[in-house]
């Protein structure tokens, strides 16, 4: 009987050990944030200022504001994926000045100079404070606003998008990269490519809440056109989700599909592009339901 118990314990140790592990590397997959800048725009002859923005809770948040080279054809607000900070995210829109467009880049709280504790909702709340200060900017108001997210940034996003109808109301189009569906299906995704974590892959699924799942509330983004972007080659963020969230989308959407990995899309002049001609058309008035 001795024998036995030593055994059982022995494998609900190692159980709890394998799903307390699970688990570590699920909240590391949502924020897994660096404190530390890398470069400033000046280090890529971009100018800039820093913006500090209060929070809710009193969390100072740390962003950069990038103007346009020349006349601005539009504002980008660009929220970034789970890791590192905008410091190294500036890779994805270091080119937006140049081509007409000035650049709102957020750190969430924890990231790079901000301060506090990255969470939900909390981060949310983070995001909807940047963009309340945005509308306060003059240069802001007198030309398109665009949201741009990637990854968790484009999960996140794309929820404020469609759950704040007042912000919504000034926004002229939104655009999500690698954006993922849910934050259950994520985690269980990540889950089954670990030996370890496995066994274990329906219980992150089920230990983790939908409130805050994009695929929930992303039919709530029209009339707003919505362009979603995934990378062929993205080992992160699966197509099923992606065409899961295109499916439960309005109109008018767009879907572009890339040869590349996960948020590689903009080290592509072609998608560029696509981003910059998306952008036009939805400024003309041309991207509508049909």
């Amino acid at each position: 009987m001795f024998l036995i118990d030593i055994i059982f314990n022995s494998r609900t140790r190692l159980g709890l050990l394998a799903l307390s592990l699970c688990l570590a590397g699920c909240e590391s997959l949502f924020f897994y944030p660096m404190k530390e800048h890398v470069r400033s725009p000046a280090d890529i002859d971009l100018a800039y200022s820093d913006v500090r923005i209060a929070s809710s809770d009193g969390v100072s948040l740390h962003g950069w504001f990038l103007p346009a080279q020349g006349e601005a054809k539009g504002t980008v607000y660009f929220l970034h994926g789970n890791a590192e900070n905008i410091s190294t995210h500036i890779a994805s829109v270091y080119w937006l000045p140049e081509r007409g467009y000035q650049v709102f880049m957020l750190d969430y709280r924890g990231y790079g100079l901000s301060t506090g504790v990255p969470t939900l909702p909390e981060v949310l709340v983070d995001i909807k404070k940047g963009w309340q200060w945005l509308l306060q900017q003059p240069q802001v108001q007198q030309v398109p606003l665009y949201i741009l997210g990637q990854s968790l940034g484009a999960a996140m996003a794309g929820y404020v998008v469609a759950t704040e109808p007042e912000l919504k109301k000034s926004l002229t189009a939104v655009a999500l990269d690698a954006g993922f569906a849910s934050y259950p299906q994520v985690a269980k995704e990540a889950a089954a490519k670990h030996w370890l974590t496995w066994p274990w892959q329906w219980a992150v699924h089920s230990l983790l809440g939908d409130e805050y799942n994009l695929e929930k509330v992303i039919g709530q983004i029209p009339p707003t056109p919505l362009l979603l972007i995934h990378g062929r080659h993205d080992n992160i963020i699966s197509a099923q989700q992606i065409q899961q969230l295109y499916d439960r989308a309005g109109q008018p959407k767009q879907l572009l599909q890339y040869d590349g990995p996960h948020i590689a899309t903009f080290q592509q002049p072609v998608n560029r592009k696509y981003l910059l001609r998306f952008f036009a058309q939805a400024a003309a008035g041309e991207l509508v339901a049909p």
